[in-house]
């Protein structure tokens, strides 16, 4: 008689173990193996039959007539997908819930249904309640089919059935395989469920749009492996109490990665939001220290956020330090460097960062921005409303050069911005939009006397 099997997998990033263990031996993470009991089945496993068995080609007889890209309707989505969706991808879209991931894939079945045959599955909705949304939306294409199951093989049975073009499954913790006694949402079944949708995408061609829940860690729930196997991985990020959400490409065969796509939740739905500079830019305080324009690259988008710092005198015996939208460490090593480099006394006082509207800046471009509003707050000096910053700061306090510095410029100047700072070094071949003056500085103490 065959013995249950007991193994471990990691959350973080699907490695396998025998035995429990505190840390992960794969990724390095602590508290992440959840324990899978695997029971013996009688005879050989069966998996549900997708598509038909294939021969080895040469590569040479293969015939490639190149990515059929399709729009999804939605221009910021077609942005973060790397110009449309691609036939036969499997794109895994993450988020929290109540962000509006059902919202937006539903959204886009009125934009596809026209021409092309959908089939949505929900694990999570019953048909009349997938029905009354639709009514609330708008959606009511003629080729756009809706089911209620959770069962993986009911589901593979309705795609050969209707043949979709697109697949859209709401969500993949709620599929199971029943040939996989573990409970719906577990490692295994999630893995299980997921290698099905990509059988169906690849020997069918069809889309499939795959909805994920997200743990408290900001991962999607299951296992690491998941996102490795998708072509696409999108999360879906945003405050509750903000009515804007940001659509990230944290994955893209097809396409550049950290593309993002803005929206705003309203009553009707989703709105795309073309400009986010200006969005990002709106209510900003005139006059007032501590706040300085940072010009981001998203991708392939240039993005103009705000940033903002308070320095206060510490009441603590070590001086409090904090970072919403920008990376704790390496804010404290830009003070450190301002300290040290600027002669800026931070460790008497704390010191907060914050990047307004939900962004989160993680090039190193943001590094001037950050150090001029510290030292704007520190100084209680502001900085002029039309002004902006540009530029890596170095441990010795130089400023260095980015990368696509043209269109960040044009990006400042079409949104009405006179004056930019900018590194020294490399900025002889700038193409400078009329109306733009730029100030090229070397290092930290050149840049804060120039804008202060």
């Amino acid at each position: 008689m065959a013995k249950v099997k007991t193994v471990f997998f990691c959350t973080n990033c699907g490695n396998e173990t025998h035995k429990w263990m505190g840390r992960c031996p794969g990724c390095g993470a602590y508290n992440t193996m959840e324990e899978h009991i695997e029971k013996p089945t009688a005879g050989k496993a069966k998996s549900a039959p997708v598509g038909v068995s294939r021969k080895p080609q040469r590569i040479r007889e293969v015939t490639s007539d190149g990515e059929i890209r399709f729009s999804t309707g939605m221009g910021e989505l077609d942005r973060v997908l790397g110009g449309g969706a691609v036939a036969g991808s499997l794109v895994l879209v993450g988020g929290a819930p109540g962000i509006g991931k059902s919202t937006l894939l539903l959204q886009i079945c009125n934009q596809l249904g026209a021409n092309r045959r959908i089939l949505y599955i929900s694990g999570e909705e019953s048909e009349q309640q997938l029905k009354m949304r639709a009514q609330r939306l708008g959606v009511e294409p003629e080729d756009l089919f809706i089911l209620s199951e959770t069962r993986l093989s009911d589901v593979v049975e309705a795609a050969e059935s209707i043949n979709p073009d697109i697949l859209i499954v709401d969500s993949i913790q709620t599929l199971y395989n029943e040939e996989n006694e573990s409970s719906p949402g577990s490692v295994s079944q999630v893995k299980d469920c997921t290698m099905t949708m990509m059988q169906l995408s690849k020997t069918q061609g069809i889309t499939v749009f795959v909805v994920g829940h997200i743990n408290k860690d900001g991962n999607i729930a299951g296992p690491k492996v998941l996102e490795h196997m998708v072509d696409c991985v999108l999360y879906f990020e945003g405050d509750q109490n903000t009515s804007y959400r940001l659509l990230r490409a944290a994955k893209n065969r097809f396409g550049s990665t950290n593309e993002i796509g803005v929206f705003e939740m309203m009553d009707t739905g989703l709105a795309e939001v073309p400009n986010p500079s200006q969005m990002l830019l709106e209510g900003r305080p005139e006059s007032a220290s501590g706040t300085c324009v940072a010009c981001v690259m998203e991708g392939t988008r240039p993005i103009l956020a705000e940033v903002q710092a308070l320095v206060t005198k510490t009441t603590f015996n070590v001086p409090r330090r904090a970072a919403d939208g920008f990376d704790f460490n390496r804010a404290v090593l830009l003070m450190a460097v301002a300290e040290k480099r600027a002669g800026m006394k931070l460790t008497l006082f704390d010191a907060y960062i914050n990047v307004i509207g939900g962004l989160r800046l993680e090039e190193p471009a943001a590094d001037l921005p950050v150090v001029l509003a510290i030292a704007s707050s520190y100084r209680d000096t502001p900085i002029t409303d039309d002004l902006l910053a540009i530029g890596e700061v170095g441990l010795t306090g130089e400023i260095r050069s980015v990368s696509h510095m043209n269109q960040r410029l044009a990006e400042a100047s079409r949104l009405g911005f006179k004056k930019c700072i900018v590194p020294k070094s490399g900025s002889e071949k700038l193409e400078i939009p009329n109306g733009l003056t730029i100030y090229r500085v070397r290092n930290l103490r050149e840049a804060i006397e120039t804008a202060l």
